[in-house]
């Protein structure tokens, strides 16, 4: 490494770190944003889900009231015809099956009557919860809308503040040494954004291994870089 004032360069990198932290914390933050979006969308379509099914269920229950309506109206139609045959028999016995044959379909008939009732009923409850649903998903999409367009306006302001950041990093890179930014932008790259840390209570900063003493006299020498041997972060000291 060429001659260079350590100790500047250290001051330089200290600099740099406190804006590549916060780079790399508002890139993180971004990058979970989609997800977010996504998440979002996610529980509002479940609520959608809830109302289609109610709306389905509502259409079965129309068809089936159709469905004992035309059975209903084929009873009734088949109770008529017996009635018209019940005068042409010739023999008491006869009558009296025949009589019995009618009693019987127009107890079909009630069934069947009984069946459409139920399917009106339910039909009008299953017509009242969707009706609160349809309200209900109304308000659920309006939040939607106004959460989605937050994570969006973040989203900017993140963007908008990077730039700068972007900017104020190119400016602090200037005066650093090119071997020594190229050690730690790959310390930086491959340690989630820290690449130099402070030494506290005898401890490295990163991953708080304790140092042991002839470490901290070489930090404190200025006269190389001294790295952690356990997560491979530059140390300093702050004086």
């Amino acid at each position: 490494m060429p001659t260079v004032d350590l100790k500047k360069q250290l001051t330089g990198l200290i600099k740099l770190q406190e804006l590549d932290s916060e780079i790399y914390a508002l890139g993180t933050e971004k990058a979970a944003k989609p997800q977010e979006i996504s998440a979002l969308l996610a529980s509002f379509e479940a609520k959608k889900q809830g109302l289609a099914e109610l709306e389905k269920k509502s259409l079965e229950i129309q068809k089936k009231r159709k469905e004992k309506e035309l059975e209903l109206a084929t009873n009734a139609e088949a109770v008529k015809k017996l009635q018209g045959q019940l005068y042409s028999l010739k023999t008491n016995k006869e009558f009296q099956a025949m009589q019995q044959q009618i009693a019987d379909s127009k107890t079909d008939g009630s069934v069947i009557e009984e069946a459409i009732l139920i399917c009106f009923e339910e039909s009008d409850k299953i017509k009242s919860r969707i009706e609160e649903e349809n309200l209900k998903l109304k308000n659920e999409e309006k939040i939607f809308s106004e959460q989605k367009k937050k994570v969006e306006a973040r989203v900017k302001e993140i963007d908008d503040r990077l730039s700068q950041l972007d900017a104020q990093r190119k400016q602090a890179v200037a005066d650093i040494d090119p071997k020594m930014l190229r050690e730690y932008e790959r310390i930086l790259q491959s340690r989630d954004g820290l690449a130099i840390v402070t030494v506290k209570d005898n401890s490295c900063g990163g991953c708080h291994m304790l140092l042991p003493p002839q470490v901290i006299n070489l930090i404190k020498m200025y006269e190389h870089v001294t790295t952690c041997e356990m997560c491979n972060r530059i140390l300093y000291i702050n004086e």
